[in-house]
């Protein structure tokens, strides 16, 4: 049989024992091949004692197979029990006691198939005792202090320490410190001493917006729990600002860099320990690092004052480099004032510095501007040269003719300033070459081109000379009583709608006749000397391959005519039956001696000595001569100077008797009266005669 005592609890001594009152189960005998099991349990924070009373099991020698009984607790076997046993000490009826600390139990019970003896079993009791946690563990349930008390414990923390939420573990309370001064010192708790275990340090440095956080932690101040063999550190230290992280570290040494610099104004610091080691420590010195700003605001600027490092707070004067200025709405600057920013930009930085615009360039008449620098728009020190309409035009100008954007925002150039050139017309330069092989009062007919200078007068019928663009030059006796004459240029054929078709009408504006040009009746005139007059032109004729000015001479020896020398007269005068042509003719004549001219006969005159021979006139032709109506036309000679060009050596003037020879307005003698009146009269509008 066996007993089986269950104990009702009862208060017992001062011990405060909690025990049961018992109440046995008693049998005579166990059976064969059976299993039975007891589950004891008392309440939480209560430890079992079993007591056993009477033993009395078959003994066994082959456990696996004739275990009878066994304790079982927290997942342990506490025991194994089988055969016979006697008390232990005399006057005690316990023959086996078991003492576990935990709230649960279980006893099981196996017979084999024969209990020959009649065996009795076993009779036990239990009682539920007060457990002190505190030491009866292996492991403390507290992490520093632990306080029992019947049926249960509690856990406790020295001073300044905290007690976490699972109840048992104490921790300093050192977050929540935030350091706003521009510069500090932050150190774990108890430093230099060992620092608490099982703590969570927390604290933030925050600056102001402008400044960012740098720290210095020397080698010295630094002592953490070194890593585990795996580089695990359980003690650590780390650094976190904005998107930088830096560690965990831990170790003797300090293993980061000496000086940490952040890109944040903010900081935040953890210090995490675990139950193990303690060591003294680490110290952090931080300070305010200012925002820096970049060397320039904006590009093709300079800044003032200059420095190697801008920071937070700066304030400079930038100014655009030269060339360069700031565009707006209504107007533009070259200088703006601008700070460093707490995000490391410059204010104003919207300004760019762009390059002075000089505009188009200025045109001029009859020329384009073309540029000459790589840059081919009107900006700081781009360069462009005015360029003629060739062959018609040349420029006229000093020095080389290039115009550079300038600074102040004008094309300048180095001899002229921002003066302008002019496109003035290539003189003396025929677009179809001059061949004569017969004279021009019976002569041969010009072509397209031999002439350009030559401007044909309708009304009175005569001829002229264009000098430039708006100047026009003839014989004074033809505009006499016609201070408006009706004049065209670029025609040989002045017959019928041909004329009005091809030509280029020129409408005078003012007429200057020579001061010293006598008035007499046409009828009746022996005096021609000073036979020079001025037509200055309303609008400036566009020159082409059939107008272009002829040159006027120079002043030099070289223009000093000499006899023999040839020139080409043309005209649309009387022929040699009186017909007055509609087809310009041409003839080249030499300069021959003023006696040449002094021994013909004028028609319907006895001789000629009624008629005035001056220095002021040249005697030319022969066999070749102009007539009535070739007045006014040029007697034009290679220059001596450039053989491509011709210059008027004089204007068709009188003459005796037409094909013999004729005299012609020495024009190098007016030279000055010429440039003159062209020069005083350039923007008259006044008539004179």
């Amino acid at each position: 049989m066996w007993y089986l005592i269950f104990c009702l609890p009862v208060w017992a001594d001062a011990a405060s024992m909690y025990v049961r009152s018992c109440h046995p189960i008693i049998l005579r005998w166990y059976p064969n091949d059976v299993q039975e099991s007891w589950d004891i349990q008392v309440p939480p924070g209560y430890g079992i004692r079993l007591y056993f009373t009477h033993m009395d099991l078959e003994p066994s020698t082959e456990l696996p197979l004739y275990i009878l009984l066994q304790v079982l607790s927290g997942g342990q076997v506490e025991g194994v029990l089988c055969g016979q046993k006697k008390p232990r000490a005399p006057g005690s009826s316990i023959v086996e006691e078991f003492h576990v600390p935990y709230n649960t139990l279980t006893m099981s019970f196996q017979s084999d198939f024969s209990n020959e003896e009649r065996f009795t079993g076993f009779a036990a009791y239990y009682v539920a005792v007060d457990v002190d946690e505190c030491t009866d563990f292996v492991d403390e349930p507290c992490s520093h202090y632990c306080n029992n008390y019947i049926g249960g414990y509690f856990c406790t923390c020295p001073p300044d320490y905290f007690l976490y939420e699972d109840k048992k573990t104490c921790g300093v309370n050192c977050s929540g410190s935030v350091f706003t001064e521009p510069s500090g010192e932050i150190s774990s708790p108890n430093y230099p001493n060992q620092y608490p275990e099982n703590s969570r340090c927390e604290y933030r440095v925050a600056l102001t917006p402008g400044y960012f956080v740098a720290l210095t932690i020397r080698s010295g101040d630094f002592d953490v729990e070194p890593a585990d063999s795996e580089g695990t550190c359980h003690d650590s230290l780390t650094l976190v600002s904005g998107k930088q992280h830096f560690g965990p570290y831990c170790g003797s040494k300090f293993p980061g860099p000496p000086e940490i610099k952040t890109r944040n104004n903010i900081l935040d610091i953890t210090f995490q320990t675990d139950h193990a080691v303690q060591h003294k420590g680490w110290k952090i010195r931080y300070y305010a690092d200012p925002v820096t700003c970049p060397q320039t605001v904006i590009p093709n600027s300079v800044l003032d004052p200059k420095k190697d490092r801008y920071i937070f707070k700066d304030n400079v004067k930038v100014t655009c480099v030269e060339g360069y200025e700031i565009v707006r709405k209504r107007d533009s600057i070259k200088i703006f004032h601008s700070s460093c920013q707490d995000n490391g930009e410059w204010s104003n930085s919207h300004f760019s510095c762009v390059p002075v615009n000089c505009g188009d360039p200025t045109p001029i008449d009859n020329a384009q501007a073309v540029y000459v620098s790589e840059l081919h728009e009107p900006l700081y020190k781009a360069a462009f040269r005015y360029q003629c309409d060739a062959p018609y035009y040349t420029l006229k100008t000093q020095g080389d003719g290039v115009y550079q954007c300038s600074a102040n925002g004008e094309w300048v150039n180095k001899e002229m300033g921002s003066k302008l050139p002019k496109c003035i017309p290539v003189c003396g330069v025929p677009s179809n070459p001059i061949e004569e092989k017969a004279r021009i009062f019976g002569g041969t007919l010009a072509e397209k081109g031999n002439f350009p200078w030559q401007v044909y007068f309708h009304y009175p019928r005569g001829g002229g000379v264009l000098i430039s663009e708006r100047w026009v030059m003839t014989a004074a006796h033809v505009l006499e009583g016609y201070d408006k004459p009706t004049m065209y240029a670029g025609v040989i054929n002045v017959g019928g709608e041909s004329l009005y078709r091809e030509a280029k009408q020129l409408i005078p504006e003012a007429s200057f006749i020579h001061p010293d040009w006598k008035k007499q009746p046409i009828e009746t005139r022996t005096d021609f000397d000073n036979d020079i007059a001025l037509l200055k032109l309303r609008d400036p004729v566009k020159m082409g391959p059939n107008i272009s000015p002829l040159c006027l001479p120079g002043k030099s020896p070289e223009y000093e005519l000499q006899e023999g020398t040839l020139g080409y007269i043309a005209g649309w005068g009387q022929r040699e039956r009186g017909r007055l042509p509609i087809y310009l003719w041409k003839a080249q004549i030499p300069v021959v001696d003023m006696d040449k001219c002094r021994s013909v006969k004028p028609e319907g005159s006895a001789d000629s000595s009624a008629y005035r021979f001056t220095d002021n006139m040249i005697c030319a032709g022969g066999d070749k001569d102009s007539c009535k109506g070739d007045s006014g036309g040029a007697y034009a000679i290679q220059d001596p100077l450039n053989d491509r060009q011709y210059y008027v050596a004089g204007l068709i003037s009188w003459g005796p008797r037409c094909g013999t020879f004729g005299l012609y307005t020495k024009v190098v003698r007016y030279l000055d009266w010429i440039t003159e009146t062209m020069s005083k009269h350039e923007n008259a509008d006044t008539w004179q005669d």
